[in-house]
């Protein structure tokens, strides 16, 4: 997979490009701005996917309009660090839908995790109900978020 990784040239990279900003761009547009057929074009994008370079396609929903107003960024300490106790606590994370992100990370802190609530009393329920009754956690801190400066998924084409 990576000597696949390192065979991208700058016409895959175009093609990227076009999708990370639309993934909904039709292949006779894609191809058109890249200057390829649609067939070639298409070519491209399934040795890309094969790869694992092109994953999903997705669309990004605007939080706020749903009611989720507010992010909280919650960083955790376990009790332990068991390989059993690190698993549970993913899995239970996998069971709030609120948790947009949860990262297992190095520093003073074990997890990184990234929630999207309505308010603040919305967030205290979360902790309550959810977050709390989670088995093993030590301590934890959490933080609001004021404003999203930058948010991107790729260091490609940001901007």
């Amino acid at each position: 997979m990576d000597n696949e990784r390192k065979s991208f040239d700058a016409t895959d990279l175009a093609i990227l490009h076009i999708l990370i900003k639309d993934s909904r761009t039709p292949l006779q547009e894609i191809g058109a701005a890249v200057g390829l057929s649609i067939t070639t074009c298409w070519n491209r994008i399934k040795r890309m996917t094969d790869a694992g370079v092109l994953q999903a396609y997705t669309v990004r929903v605007d939080l706020p309009s749903l009611g989720y107003e507010d992010t909280v960024v919650v960083q955790v300490t376990l009790d332990n660090h068991s390989e059993e106790t690190l698993y549970e606590f993913g899995r239970q994370l996998q069971l709030i839908p609120e948790v947009l992100e949860a990262l297992l990370i190095s520093g003073d802190y074990d997890y990184f995790i990234r929630i999207a609530v309505k308010d603040t009393r919305d967030y205290e329920r979360l902790l309550r109900e959810r977050l709390y009754k989670i088995p093993g956690i030590r301590h934890s801190k959490s933080s609001f978020v004021l404003r999203t400066l930058k948010k991107v998924d790729t260091p490609l084409f940001a901007g």
